[in-house]
């Protein structure tokens, strides 16, 4: 059965609109484009439409300026195989492993540049300002395979940090980007059985890494199974705090889990503090569907005993989670997750868990929290809204003095807002509703690329 249903159904076409309406006031501070990456198969007849992880990207964007809404646009990135069925032609550029994928995972801005990021071997792909694609990106060269779905800037130094891994490699690799966009630091990690790794931290004297039991299969590979990562009981978990320094690794066991996202994570005197989403298990018998439900989790490392303390942060299923980046890698007050219905269904459908929980757990929520008082506000948009990740955009020098940008689906017009909250006014009305001439489906990350 397709997961592509709901808030996760494709859309069919691409759109240029300008000069969208907006409810409310476009702050004048906001000069830039909200990007948001995810998967959207050409058809749902493809295998692509099999799994969620494999439908081709399909980047979204508004671009705001002076107060208003100048255009909104979405683009399919152009791998060889989407520019063939689109009938163009292929764009150049290099392919690591054969894996010549349009990446629907992430969208990020560099050095004045654009790239949409996917993980396990395949490269970025550049796109134009206006979202169209320039072709698949090696950094000049600079990295040996492919890159990664999630990366970490840090706020001192402008360098932004990625972990790279790939089914045929005996380790992951830690990659560091300058400003400029050059490639400037790799380091291979040597770790067995070939782990998925979807995302790492970064704290101002370590990479954090986790290692946990989610595996290449070849049993599933066999069977063909399309993205054949599998829950391993043999394999254990465990957090490796690499230095930034040297590259000496300290690992130390955790209890088996996974985690797709991290929140923030930050040195503590001698300690580490790491806030994840973290799942009792995940991909098993190679399912996306099976594992158990998602809570919010702190995990406060000692690299000197070996020791980990788990703190429960928040036992609502939620995911997605985002923070003031400029406090990546830094100590933080406030985070910022979604959680929305439809997720759920294609996550945890099969989990009778899900039942038992509270309407509000599940009915496209943004959730703001205050991790000092350990307490949360909730921003509820109703049954049939999807709600997507939540993105901060700075606006003052306090941690949550800024804006949230999410796309919201609107039910009622059959088409997305893209909706513009004060973080600090969490659950008042939205400063700004930017009324999208389209549906934008539910998809995975973005970021806000100020000009």
């Amino acid at each position: 059965m397709t997961p592509y249903t709901g808030g996760f159904a494709p859309v069919t076409d691409e759109i240029t609109a300008f000069d969208l309406e907006v409810t409310g006031r476009v702050p004048a501070e906001l000069n830039g484009r909200y990007l948001r990456n995810g998967p959207n198969p050409l058809s749902l007849d493809d295998p692509s439409a099999g799994h969620l992880f494999l439908g081709e990207g399909m980047v979204h964007g508004v671009r705001l300026r002076d107060g208003r809404a100048e255009w909104y646009r979405n683009r399919w990135v152009r791998s060889a195989r989407v520019a063939e069925r689109l009938g163009e032609p292929a764009r150049p550029g290099p392919v690591h492993g054969g894996m010549d994928f349009a990446a629907n995972t992430h969208v990020i801005g560099l050095a004045g540049r654009t790239f949409a990021t996917v993980e396990a071997g395949a490269l970025p792909y550049e796109l134009s300002y206006e979202l169209d694609t320039v072709g698949a990106c090696d950094f000049g060269g600079g990295l040996p395979g492919g890159f990664a779905a999630h990366t970490h800037l840090d706020p001192v130094s402008g360098e932004l940090h990625a972990l790279a891994y790939f089914f045929g490699w005996d380790h992951h690799q830690h990659i560091v980007i300058n400003p400029e966009g050059s490639v400037t630091g790799i380091r291979d990690i040597p770790i067995a059985d070939a782990p998925m790794l979807h995302d790492f931290a970064l704290t101002e004297r370590y990479v954090v890494i986790y290692d946990l039991p989610v595996t290449f299969s070849m049993a599933h590979a066999e069977k063909g199974v399309q993205l054949p990562y599998a829950w391993n009981d043999a394999h254990g978990a465990r957090i490796g705090l690499m230095s930034r320094e040297s590259g000496d690794v300290r690992w130390v066991e955790v209890d088996p889990c996974w985690v797709f996202h991290t929140l923030n994570a930050y040195d503590d005197g001698d300690e580490v503090v790491v806030d994840v989403v973290r799942y009792p298990k995940r991909f098993v018998d190679a399912r996306l569907d099976l594992g158990g439900l998602p809570t919010l989790d702190r995990w406060t490392i000692d690299p000197v005993s070996g020791k980990v303390r788990q703190t429960r942060l928040d036992d609502r299923p939620q995911e997605f989670p985002r923070m003031d980046e400029r406090r990546t890698g830094r100590p933080y007050r406030y985070g910022y997750t979604s959680a929305a219905r439809d997720l759920h269904d294609v996550l945890y459908a099969p989990d009778s868990e899900l039942e038992d929980l509270p309407d509000q757990a599940f009915d496209n929520t943004l959730i703001k929290h205050d991790l000092v008082r350990g307490t949360q506000e909730w921003r509820r948009f109703g049954r049939g809204a999807y709600v997507g990740e939540p993105v901060f955009v700075a606006s003052g020098e306090a941690e949550d003095d800024g804006y949230l940008l999410a796309f919201v689906n609107d039910e009622a017009r059959g088409a997305a807002d893209l909706v513009i909250l004060s973080a600090q006014d969490f659950t008042g009305e939205p400063v700004a509703t930017v009324h999208l001439p389209a549906r934008v489906p539910l998809g995975f990350h973005g970021s806000w690329i100020a000009d």
